[in-house]
């Protein structure tokens, strides 16, 4: 007992020994806090404290192997990162990939999609299902083949039990996790380190904040990759995301004005009046109804805020002449906002312009917004449907559905899906 009480405590004083004494210009982020999301966390991600410095948001994944789904929150919670001067990072959810041709289906889809830099981690999520190590390996290999820095992350004993986690250890840091309980922990506790080779990031808390929030931090410096000296203003590539965020953070406040819509920073402490702001404020978006010199004043608090304790997240532009027929996507927009100023539906506008999820666009896409897909007819999914029963009750055929809907796996469809038929 006394030699277990004994290799705790020098684990523990290692762990901060080498956290806090590492000279920080070589290891910038080292001990640097952070959180990863999902699309529990809304559109702009939600983080816990001022001091929290990276964001690990999830693009999208597979629980089968097979069947794919993108997290329409990761473009927006990307851009939302780097607005705020943090680092973005990316996972994916990594469920029953059980062969490298299942590895290759998964990542010959998300790769292209990645907004987070070069360089930047791209985990990926193995918590559940099934695993296989071999998978893993491939996949580690297309992610740094790629550019980017590839990470395992899941709990300990499910991958000790799972996987080869020594040999994945020699081929990538580790981001694991471990906690003791579900109370508010702002702070890890060492005493739960889950001790392996080569851990990267610890995820020490899944309540960082009351609600509830997964709460990391960077042990070796990992998440400045991707970034030059952890400058997020400073990718090595650059993306749609990555630029609408840089131009977002670079928004003069005086150009704020009344119509824009706007998320209160987290640094902010007080209301223009002096009284402190509550934390629920915080990171939230509100319309801006008045303006008076350096201060607005934001709608559904009533309240008035310096111009630099909001950041700007959507502007009103003026809607394109009516014989105009694209709208170029701005920071913010969503499909349904697009259809509205045009008086038309989300449906129409995903049917002209061939979107397989309506929830996936990004800022610079060109999209058409008048044309005749009003004349196509859609489908609403119902529980027991299949692709080939839909098709035969309107005379077509599952291949020509599954071309038309740019559907990647024909049995997967699933209840309130919108079809063109």
């Amino acid at each position: 007992m006394m030699k277990n009480l004994i290799k705790k405590w020098l684990l523990s004083l290692t762990i901060l020994v080498g956290l806090f004494l590492v000279p920080v210009n070589v290891y910038a982020a080292r001990g640097d806090h952070g959180v990863d999301w999902s699309k529990y966390q809304g559109a702009n991600g939600v983080w816990g404290y001022a001091h929290d410095k990276f964001s690990i948001s999830q693009i999208g994944g597979t629980t089968t192997g097979w069947d794919l789904y993108d997290q329409w929150t990761y473009p927006t919670q990307v851009s939302s990162t780097i607005a705020q001067n943090k680092r973005a990072h990316t996972y994916i959810w990594w469920q029953n990939v059980t062969s490298n041709s299942q590895a290759d289906y998964v990542l010959n889809y998300f790769l292209p999609k990645i907004q987070t830099p070069k360089g930047s981690i791209v985990a990926l999520d193995a918590e559940l299902g099934y695993q296989n190590t071999q998978a893993i390996v491939h996949a580690i290999k297309r992610i740094k083949e790629a550019g980017y820095t590839p990470m395992v992350y899941g709990y300990k004993d499910y991958l000790v039990n799972n996987t080869d986690l020594k040999l994945l250890s020699t081929l990538c840091q580790l981001w694991l996790a471990e906690y003791p309980n579900y109370a508010v922990t702002p702070e890890p506790n060492y005493n739960y380190f889950p001790s392996f080779d080569n851990i990267g990031i610890l995820q020490f808390t899944s309540t960082y904040v009351a609600g509830g929030l997964d709460g990391d931090i960077d042990l070796t410096g990992i998440t400045d990759n991707g970034y030059k000296n952890g400058n997020p203003e400073k990718p090595k590539t650059h993306t749609p995301a990555i630029d609408s965020g840089i131009k977002a953070d670079n928004t003069p406040k005086r150009d704020i004005t009344v119509g824009y819509t706007v998320k209160v920073n987290y640094s902010a402490t007080r209301w223009a009046t002096g009284q402190y702001i509550p934390n629920f404020i915080k990171g939230n978006s509100y319309k801006v109804i008045q303006v008076s010199g350096n201060k607005v004043l934001l709608d559904g608090v009533m309240s008035w805020i310096s111009k630099s304790n909001v950041e700007i997240l959507q502007t009103e532009a003026p809607v394109q002449p009516n014989n105009s027929s694209y709208y170029t996507v701005k920071y913010g927009d969503t499909l349904s906002g697009i259809a509205s100023r045009y008086g038309t539906t989300w449906q129409i506008l995903q049917a002209l312009n061939g979107l397989s999820n309506p929830n996936w666009i990004y800022p610079g896409q060109r999209l058409k917004v008048t044309g005749n897909a009003s004349a196509q007819r859609t489908y609403t999914v119902r529980y027991g449907d299949t692709l080939s029963g839909i098709a035969s009750r309107y005379g077509t055929t599952w291949q020509n559905l599954q071309r038309l809907n740019s559907l990647r796996n024909p049995n997967w469809i699933y209840p309130g899906q919108k079809l063109i038929i």
